[in-house]
């Protein structure tokens, strides 16, 4: 597998990344299928509805920079960015793996977790 850049990433997930860093629950949401799954402190969301309303809890819940510090494609289809967050949350920094899987230039999945 050739070496992975932010810049090399899917377009999916650098829209979603940009989005994210945004808190824009729509251009977020508009990377997802309608059958994904978002797996995040330990709780799994199923299907497009479950999704927008985790993107719209974890948007107003803390305030937080995001810093990509690492990028990892494991197939042709899966890809992990390591990012760092800093904000007002418990702890103050966490670095946090979100792990994607696509499906037809969709995100099917994402995994949060450190």
């Amino acid at each position: 597998m050739a070496p992975v850049t932010l810049d090399t990433l899917p377009q999916t997930v650098t829209r979603f990344l940009a989005a994210h860093r945004l808190h824009d629950t729509a251009a977020q949401l508009a990377n997802f299928t309608p059958d994904a799954t978002v797996t995040d402190e330990g709780a799994t969301h199923s299907g497009v509805d479950a999704v927008e309303r985790w993107l719209n809890r974890t948007a107003g819940e803390y305030t937080y920079t995001i810093e990509p510090t690492a990028v990892h494609e494991t197939s042709d289809r899966e890809y992990t960015v390591t990012q760092r967050l800093e904000g007002d949350f418990p702890g103050g920094i966490v670095d946090l793996n979100f792990r994607f899987t696509l499906r037809d230039g969709l995100i099917e999945r994402l995994v949060i977790e450190p």
